[in-house]
């Protein structure tokens, strides 16, 4: 009778621990793995990719990896420290209701959260349509001719148009007006990107904006305190000095009054999160910008927009490419990356589900309420100001007292100053919370129905809106639970995302969106709470917070982080702002040139633009490394003006650079600071720490290294990280008086997503986190290698290993075949993969990176689809396959196409659909062909298509 060995308790308890989930290959995998690479552990491996100059002696010091149980317990603890009160703050973030269809199908569905930024439109149908419904609505609304596919909040959105009037306006002046009516946090921030650019901001009453001869204006509509104002004459006065007018707004107000554009605004800016995303504490929720079309090829962020494919038949794609800062870097006027995507879908989602009728409904509502609520006051003898939605500014009041009381009702006001307060009503607001409202200031409703028949709106007669919006078939059909829910689900099968299929882009980390990691997130905890709630309400949140941020301090080897940034590209203008502040603070404020590697990302040039630094591009040597002697040359000749030197490490070209300890020595000894963008901190956690190497500064991707998830293209959320000199210079939260301001709305950033990180790094620990990171350079080696005999890799390190991704060089193929590293991208398509990086960092490349999430099983998948790839490619070379009329010139296929009565092309249909076997057994279908991206710039539409264009495509 044989026995099993007894095993310990301890080996049984890891084998239930979350690393194992996370990281794809199991240890089997991985030593098959390593003999391919020709290595016999992971550590001899790492030792062989990762200079010893750099390498961290000591684990890192954080706890050992838990279960997802003990996390979810863990995390449970803190969140019930948060005491969620009712919120009447507003300035700009209201309460609403998530429908649950939207909650359940959208933000908690990894169909949705885990896609990726619809750069390859053919799998990326579906949420383009939701984004171009977003686009629509937003235009709808605000009454304007076109609207972009989201920004990061409404306060940067604010300070986007300002830097779109000043570079679209006729005007010569260089001034900025501002209302004092904005939200304070609007000024903020349009204050923080003013000051780097020049540009002189004058803020005022309303009737001072006429009288100021500015380059534009920023008027909010309705104001901060509720107030509902004409502004007419000022935009009439702005034009004629050769101005614009860029109003902020409120989407749901304009379902009520007027829309901007009918009175004269340029550029309309706000935040989406009332259409049905939760305060979350400040973030994430999408911001939008819309604007006369002549502004279109200046606008920022990302335009959806309609082109037709090789069928004929319509097709979305991003449009107008050219404008985006990755492709401008330097001459970039916004370093946008990150839009908000998820969160626009939503918002599209509600207004879909809802309609213009619902919307109209809910707006009606809370607007009578805030009626009935001001009625009630003004009958105790409160003065409440007139023309309003749904904010009451409340004067000649005891406003410490009546807080003090609110606070024993559980209840949050906004407070003003000693004499005033306001109180914001939304979509939640209740009957029993107009009464309890009421009796915080000794009026008292018996009656609500009554009071309500005897009081008369609170519109301005002449701004009632008049004119239809979302009048567009998808907005007036899926009202009913059963349309919407298959609506989203026919959107989400149009796309390929994480849940069906490895995503292999390099340089963006598409890894695991751990389950357990998003359960939080909607935890009313930490969704349900106001930004602008008091301190002593947000205990959990504070413990989060500095809990995430004391684990990001050691894992980068830096001294402070700050959170605030809610994309990777304002985490890097977070740092650079810091370090112009500390030369600044040392009385060198001539420190303005950055010295940026051509292999830099774009959105390295574009930040350091938007700081007011000069860009002074450095070259790589041959083997793809930073040129250290062009970088040494070009120290020495800026010295007296050398700001910063902005490096990627690893670097972006997917290797471990040998002289980083070197280079940081150069640029420190002419008096500059050393920015290491934090892109490819997944090849470093718990290797090797910049903080520690001679880096002043990072930004980090918490999208990328650290788990949250891309949403489609946003959210994400930039920590910046910084050594103790520049941590006084980090951005300001709001309120504090600080050298730098703040770059995003709410103090915290996304705040309501960080418990995705911070589970991450406490189920994965420190054995975990390195080990993780060590499977991700395995499984890049594994690739690389593999495929190394069909398609070779442009750049390695030492050893000839890569780092976390690797290039493949297809550009001798398409200089012998005309087949190039598009046409394979398209064709990947077709084996059911999104597509590597695609001609970045260098043309005519694909780069890889697969991530430790991946296993062997899906690696090899992916492995077998490009060598079947290059197959064909070799057949074409070999004249077995027409140089035109071959699978991947015509790449993707559609059903349609396979399965018509007709088939003209030399190759079989079989190997158009089918290239590999195993796709019989599980196929995708993309929904549309190769999108003409020529035709979709030259014939610029960027709303809904019209319900006829569906008709004249069934009769073609």
């Amino acid at each position: 009778m044989s026995h099993s060995p007894k095993v310990s308790l301890r080996d049984l308890e890891n084998h239930g621990a979350f690393i194992d989930r996370h990281i794809g290959p199991d240890d089997a995998e991985i030593a098959q793995m390593l003999r391919v690479v020709g290595h016999e552990s992971l550590e001899s491996m790492t030792d062989a990719i990762v200079p010893a100059s750099i390498k961290s002696a000591a684990p890192l010091a954080l706890p050992e990896a838990i279960t997802e149980e003990e996390a979810l317990a863990k995390i449970r603890a803190i969140a019930d420290k948060n005491q969620v009160f009712r919120s009447f703050i507003g300035q700009g973030y209201y309460g609403t209701l998530t429908p649950n269809v939207i909650l359940r199908n959208i933000l908690e569905n990894p169909a949705w959260y885990t896609a990726y930024t619809p750069y390859q439109a053919e799998i990326s149908q579906g949420r383009m349509e939701a984004l171009i419904n977003f686009q629509t609505m937003c235009a709808d609304l605000t009454g304007m001719e076109i609207a972009n596919a989201s920004l990061l909040d409404e306060a940067s959105a604010a300070a986007e148009a300002m830097t779109l009037a000043k570079r679209s306006c006729k005007s010569k002046s260089n001034v900025f007006f501002v209302s004092s009516g904005v939200h304070p946090q609007t000024l903020e921030v349009v204050r923080t990107r003013a000051e780097p650019l020049g540009i002189e901001l004058v803020v005022g009453a309303d009737s001072d904006a006429a009288g100021t001869d500015a380059f534009g204006v920023l008027l909010q509509y309705p104001d901060t305190f509720g107030s509902i104002n004409d502004y007419k004459a000022i935009a009439d006065v702005v034009h004629a000095r050769g101005g614009l007018v860029s109003v902020a707004t409120d989407l749901l107000a304009l379902t009520l009054i007027a829309a901007p554009g009918e009175w004269g605004a340029d550029i309309v800016v706000g935040n989406s999160q009332r259409f049905g995303v939760p305060f979350g504490f400040g973030g994430p929720h999408a911001a939008f910008m819309a604007c006369r079309d002549a502004y279109k090829r200046s606008m920022p962020g990302r335009l959806i927009g309609v082109s037709i494919d090789t069928e004929g038949k319509a097709a979305y794609r991003l449009t107008l490419q050219t404008r985006e800062q990755h492709i401008r870097r330097e001459k970039a006027t916004s370093n946008i990356c990150t839009a908000q995507v998820l969160l626009a879908v939503m918002a599209s989602m509600y207004a879909v589900y809802h309609g213009p009728q619902g919307l109209t409904r809910i707006a009606r509502r809370t607007h009578r309420l805030a009626a009935i609520l001001a009625s009630s006051l003004r009958q105790a003898g409160i003065t409440v100001g007139d023309g309003f939605f749904d904010t009451l500014h409340v004067t000649g009041v005891d406003a410490a007292a009546l807080h003090a009381k609110a606070d024993q009702a559980r209840i949050n006001l906004r407070r003003i100053d000693a004499g005033s307060l306001s109180i914001s009503l939304d979509e939640s607001t209740t009957r029993a919370d107009l009464i309890a409202l009421a009796a915080l200031f000794g009026a008292s409703i018996s009656d609500i129905d009554a009071l309500d028949a005897s009081t008369a709106d609170a519109l301005p007669p002449t701004l009632v809106r008049g004119s239809d919006f979302l009048t567009h078939p998808v907005f007036n059909t899926h009202h009913s639970e059963h349309d919407l829910l298959r609506y989203m689900r026919a959107l989400a099968d149009k796309d390929l995302a994480m849940d069906r299929t490895m995503i292999p882009l390099g340089s963006c980390t598409m890894k695991l969106n751990a389950t357990a990691e998003m359960i939080p997130v909607t935890w009313p905890e930490f969704a349900n709470m106001h930004p602008l709630a008091p301190a002593a309400q947000a205990l959990g949140y504070k413990e989060l917070i500095d809990g995430l941020e004391a684990m990001l301090v050691e894992c980068t080897g830096y001294d402070a982080v700050s959170l605030q940034p809610n994309s990777g590209a304002q985490g890097e203008y977070a740092g650079l702002l810091a370090i112009r502040a500390y030369h600044r603070a040392n009385g060198q404020s001539q420190r303005d040139i950055c010295l940026i590697p051509e292999s830099a990302h774009g959105t390295n040039p574009a930040s350091a633009h938007l700081c007011g630094m000069s860009v002074v591009v450095t070259k790589c040597d041959a083997n793809g490394n930073v040129d250290v002697e062009d970088i040494r040359r070009a120290a020495e000749k800026h010295s007296d003006r050398l700001a910063a030197l902005m490096i990627t490490y690893p670097s972006t070209h997917g290797v471990f650079e040998e002289d980083v300890v070197e280079i940081c020595k150069i640029v420190h000894e002419h008096g500059g600071q050393v920015y290491t963008d934090g892109a490819n901190m997944n090849a470093l956690v718990g290797v090797a720490k910049p903080g520690k190497w001679g880096s002043d500064v990072s930004h980090l991707n918490l999208h990328k290294t650290f788990c949250i998830p891309h949403g489609g293209g946003g959210p994400g959320v930039g920590p910046c990280a910084v050594k103790s000199h520049l941590a006084p210079f980090l951005p300001r939260k709001l309120g504090e008086d600080s050298p730098v301001g703040m770059v995003s709305a709410a103090s915290f950033g996304s705040a309501s997503i960080l418990p995705i990180s911070w589970m991450y790094i406490t189920m994965m620990g420190q054995q975990g986190l390195r080990k993780a990171t060590q499977v991700a350079l395995l499984n890049a080696n594994y690739v690389a290698k593999r495929l190394e005999p069909h398609y070779p890799t442009l750049y390695t390190g030492r050893n000839g290993l890569v780092a976390h991704e690797c290039i493949l060089d297809l550009r001798p193929l398409k200089d012998a075949t005309g087949i190039g590293a598009e046409d394979v991208a398209k064709r990947l398509i077709d084996f059911g993969f999104h597509a590597p990086t695609l001609s970045f960092p260098v043309s005519g490349t694909l780069m890889v990176e697969p991530t430790e999430s991946e296993s062997q099983v899906e690696l090899d998948r992916f492995i077998d689809a490009m060598i079947q790839i290059r197959d064909e490619i070799r057949a074409v070379e070999e004249g077995k396959l027409d140089r035109e009329d071959n699978p991947l010139k015509h790449a993707p296929h559609t059903a349609t196409m396979v399965s018509g009565s007709e088939w003209t092309h030399a190759y079989p249909r079989e190997l158009a659909a089918f290239p590999l076997a195993s796709l019989k057994l599980q196929k995708y279908w993309p929904p549309v062909s190769r999108v003409d991206n020529v035709y979709g710039d030259k014939n610029i539409m960027c709303a809904c298509i019209p319900v006829d264009a569906y008709k004249e495509e069934a009769d073609a």
